[in-house]
């Protein structure tokens, strides 16, 4: 298995949205597809290193710690389903080994996810 590093340009949704750019996390999701598209293909056990780039209007005052990591995480993980993970029995279910993290950035350039997937022997 190859070892990935990839920066997926964009930002970053959880769930639907009812206000705003409702649009949003559909348009991350095709992202995330499109960006990973030629990627590797992981067939074997992996550890996913994650770290999600948000912009500062992601940190409201009602949300100081911003949006909850498990639910970036599982749009993210949806949509490497399709890619990277799409001819893994089980698709992400060959994650073993999981670190995530959010961070807040002030340069719109800077926006993202970083991923980081290395092989990882079960046996």
């Amino acid at each position: 298995m190859t070892y990935i590093n990839h920066f997926i340009r964009g930002t970053p949704y959880s769930r639907m949205k009812t206000r705003g750019n409702i649009n949003a996390p559909k348009a991350w999701t095709e992202t995330i597809i499109a960006s990973t598209r030629k990627l590797s293909k992981i067939q074997e056990a992996c550890a996913l290193n994650v770290t999600f780039l948000l912009p500062i209007n992601k940190y409201p005052k009602d949300l100081p710690f911003g949006p909850d990591l498990d639910n970036l995480l599982k749009r993210l993980l949806d949509a490497l389903n399709k890619t990277i993970f799409s001819e893994a029995k089980g698709h992400d279910s060959c994650v073993v080994l999981l670190h995530v993290m959010k961070t807040k950035v002030k340069r719109r350039a800077q926006v993202g996810a970083h991923i980081e997937v290395l092989p990882i022997s079960v046996t």
